[in-house]
């Protein structure tokens, strides 16, 4: 860990114009902060996006950096500031409507609240900053915060409640602090933050089941790797019995970017056996881990070819032995991310031939 006079030295190199010493000072920040910006705007692409423009933003002003706060604190500063930017910017948010819901879906039990330009992200990249520890004001654990449910109930936030709520909440800053970061007074900020808890524990108290939204279990834990393994076998099988058995009573199914959603076992029976089940189709199944939580790579068998092309990216929520939520991204370029390939070959070895390990794997 660099010492004070380590970061000192790399300051004033940096404000010289040394460009490998800008990289050394902001490299340990970097990580955290693209999850920061991630939290905030729900799109990791986004979210790459605002990290690369706070670095630039950073070195371009970092001659008035006068020290009188941290430079880790300087940099949320302006990643803050720059997503609520984002945020506020109309070309940021697609300009036409989520596809359709296609004819053979069921009817849906009311519309999600997950936002068109949600993403999942990979857990990967969270091992990069295990070590990171929010302040004393925190009031969510970093697993808890960086859920698919958190991140969802985030985006249904005014841009300010937002970031008064992540810096607060999730980061553990002081109100003055979070005021002087945001541009506003203390006053404002617990108003801001107020409003803002009221919204997000009522979606947390709704989402993934019987209002369960503490954080995630570690991929160690030896229950989970359980019922990753049932859920693969009931995919992969086709077995909509042994797949429904694994679902809590109030378990709920989403499909971003569709903004639709099902609720309960019996919606869960109609869509499983209405779409994912039907006649013809065959799976393979990949563990992976995003948002701190078990996650596959679904592959569709393709008909004209010897090869299972990825149809989906599952990311599922759990309580004790159940299935709680299950989120399909049907945008399959977010694969790439997670180390998944956009293909794989058929089974040779029989209707459940072991799978190879794939980077990103968890289960």
């Amino acid at each position: 860990m660099a010492t004070e006079r380590d970061t000192t030295d790399l300051i004033a190199r940096a404000r010289a114009g040394d460009q490998n010493a800008f990289r050394d000072l902001v490299q340990g920040h970097s990580h955290e902060l693209e999850v920061h910006c991630y939290r905030i705007l729900g799109s990791l692409q986004d979210a790459e996006d605002a990290l690369q423009e706070t670095l630039l933003s950073a070195w371009r002003h970092l001659g008035e950096f006068g020290q009188q706060s941290s430079l880790r604190t300087w940099l949320y500063k302006i990643a803050t500031n720059r997503c609520l930017s984002m945020v506020r910017a109309d070309r940021r948010r697609p300009r036409i409507a989520p596809p359709r819901p296609a004819a053979t879906l069921p009817e849906p039990s009311g519309a999600g609240d997950a936002p068109p330009w949600l993403e999942p992200y990979p857990d990967v990249r969270l091992d990069r900053f295990v070590d990171q520890r929010p302040g004393p004001e925190a009031r969510y654990e970093s697993t808890e915060a960086i859920s698919l449910a958190f991140v969802t109930a985030l985006q249904l936030l005014p841009p300010r409640q937002r970031a008064a709520l992540v810096l607060r909440d999730v980061l553990g800053y002081h109100a003055a602090e979070a005021a002087e970061m945001l541009g506003t007074t203390r006053e404002a900020v617990n108003s801001a933050l107020k409003r803002a808890r009221t919204t997000v524990d009522s979606h947390l108290a709704v989402s993934g089941g019987g209002g369960n939204h503490r954080p995630a279990r570690r991929p160690g834990d030896a229950s989970e790797h359980r019922l990753v393994a049932r859920l693969t076998d009931a995919l992969e099988r086709a077995d909509l019995d042994a797949l429904i058995e694994l679902l809590a009573t109030d378990v709920r199914l989403s499909m971003p970017p569709a903004t639709l959603e099902y609720r309960g076992i019996a919606s869960a029976r109609r869509l499983f056996a209405a779409v994912v089940f039907r006649p013809g189709r065959d799976y393979r199944v990949v563990p992976t881990r995003a948002n701190g939580q078990p996650a596959f790579g679904v592959y569709m068998a393709d008909p004209h070819a010897r090869v299972h092309r990825a149809y989906t990216l599952l990311v599922v929520t759990t309580a004790g032995d159940r299935v709680t939520s299950l989120s399909g991204f049907s945008d399959t370029t977010v694969m790439a991310r997670f180390g998944l390939p956009r293909t794989l070959p058929k089974r040779t070895g029989g209707p459940l031939a072991p799978l190879r390990r794939l980077p990103g794997g968890g289960g």
